[in-house]
């Protein structure tokens, strides 16, 4: 067993906040983490089992590790940290435990703040995270419940409201905060009217839709097994935008296909099947008609293949695949596809696993990431389930999970998960959509009752 001790007792500045910070070089996360604060000669300590945890990422080799300290103190303690000055915070200390032999502590310090304008509650359990959230036409009570939820187990996500449509300040405001939970935009159909979905994905280059198609235990469905995660390019094809009237009467659509987002994408699925556990990644294509844009995407595909030699790799034409699903879905693992494809099959699996209104998902780029219902949302501009309040809150409440993960929270959302689930097992409360009759407020409060 590896112990590793570092004090400080010296002078700590006034402008550092509560964040112990250690330089592990590691391949395994888990170890244990004993932290001990002395202020105004009282002691106070804390342990955590399970590290990784508070991982935040990785700087080359090493793990970026950091523990804010407060989060495991008591009430009294975190109110005695909060008025005592810096110069009256003697000695600190953490101290690391593993059986490893493997890990190896390169470098440890302390960082200590505590600001007059901070609030407790922003101190605990980890980093404070911004999310923008937008609101959803025909279901904006939504994003009050999520915050609930999230509320009630201390999960520090900074919630910032902002309008359903897309202008200039919502994008910025997303480039900085680099994540964003939204509803269900409804674009126009014809008209001119550009998808705000879509602008969205471009301006912000979110090239890779994520949707989970799973079957949810107590939902009755057609076929068991479902677990379906559908991974669709998002920047180019048939969603391009690249249209024009040639000559009255005749209207020509381009679909771009690139080798550079079709390697992306593809490199994306293999990477997601690799770091889940997943066995075989399915490309969805057409390439029997369309031989050079499909074939492009075909081509790209096999050759970051070869790449992934323990992960088997699979082609069907999007027709076939399409039957496929609704007879056979669980032959399906990872399925990677263009954009149109995707949008298709990706509803299709929606349909067959529960439906969209239990499906989460989200749009993930280099820098940013956007969190919504995965499948199109049935509730959107429905004004007559926002007047009723009986809009279904389960995709939005998994989709947020799957944010909490992308935000490395992943306990919080494996609680959420699993509340979620619990409920929807239990059957007592669902919307009409599931068969019941509950609203969305006695589904989002049977939700965090089962919150552990």
């Amino acid at each position: 067993m590896l112990t590793y001790i570092k004090e400080h007792s010296s002078h700590l500045c006034d402008e550092w906040m509560g964040t112990a910070v250690c330089f592990i070089s590691s391949s395994h996360l888990k170890f244990s983490l004993s932290c001990r604060l002395i202020a105004n000669g009282k002691v106070m300590s804390a342990r955590i089992d399970d590290g990784y945890y508070y991982s935040l990422g990785l700087l080359s080799d090493h793990i970026y590790l950091c523990y804010l300290l407060p989060q495991l103190y008591k009430e009294e303690d975190i109110k005695l940290l909060n008025e005592c000055e810096a110069s009256e915070l003697s000695q600190i200390g953490i101290k690391i435990e593993t059986k490893d032999s493997g890990i190896e502590v390169k470098k440890c310090g302390f960082r200590m703040v505590y600001k007059k304008d901070i609030e407790v509650k922003s101190i605990l359990n980890g980093v404070r995270r911004s999310v923008i959230s937008r609101n959803l036409d025909g279901i904006g009570e939504w994003v009050k419940i999520l915050s609930f939820v999230l509320q009630c187990k201390e999960i520090i996500i900074h919630i910032i409201v902002l309008s359903s449509m897309v202008p200039q300040e919502v994008i910025e405001s997303i480039k900085k905060n680099k994540v964003c939970l939204k509803g269900g935009l409804r674009t126009p159909v014809g008209g001119g009217v550009s998808s705000l979905n879509v602008q969205l994905r471009k301006e912000l280059d979110l090239y890779a839709s994520l949707v989970n198609c799973f079957n949810l235990p107590g939902l009755p469905t057609r076929h068991e097994n479902v677990d379906i995660v559908v991974i669709r390019e998002n920047t180019e094809g048939e969603y391009s935008g690249l249209e024009h009237e040639v000559v009255p009467g005749v209207v020509e659509s381009l679909k771009v296909i690139t080798k550079f987002c079709s390697e992306r994408i593809a490199k994306y699925a293999f990477e997601y099947a690799y770091l889940n556990n997943r066995k075989t990644v399915t490309a969805v294509h057409k390439a029997n008609i369309m031989k050079l844009a499909d074939g492009l995407f075909l081509e790209s595909c096999r050759e970051i293949a070869t790449k992934y030699p323990s992960i088997k790799y699979n082609e069907v034409i999007v027709d076939n695949c399409c039957m496929q699903l609704v007879s056979k879905p669980e032959q399906f693992d990872v399925m990677v596809t263009p954009n149109l494809y995707g949008n298709l099959v990706a509803n299709t699996a929606a349909g067959i696993a529960g439906g969209t209104g239990v499906m989460p998902g989200g749009n993930v780029g280099a820098d940013h990431a956007v969190f919504e219902q995965g499948a199109s949302a049935g509730n959107v501009g429905k004004d007559k389930i926002v007047q009723q309040k009986k809009a279904n809150p389960v995709a939005l409440l998994l989709s947020s999970a799957m944010m909490l993960r992308h935000l490395q929270f992943p306990s919080f959302a494996d609680r959420l998960e699993t509340a979620v689930k619990r409920v929807i097992s239990e059957g007592k409360y669902r919307t009409k959509d599931l068969g019941g009759d509950s609203s969305t407020q006695e589904v989002v409060d049977a939700v965090i009752a089962n919150l552990d």
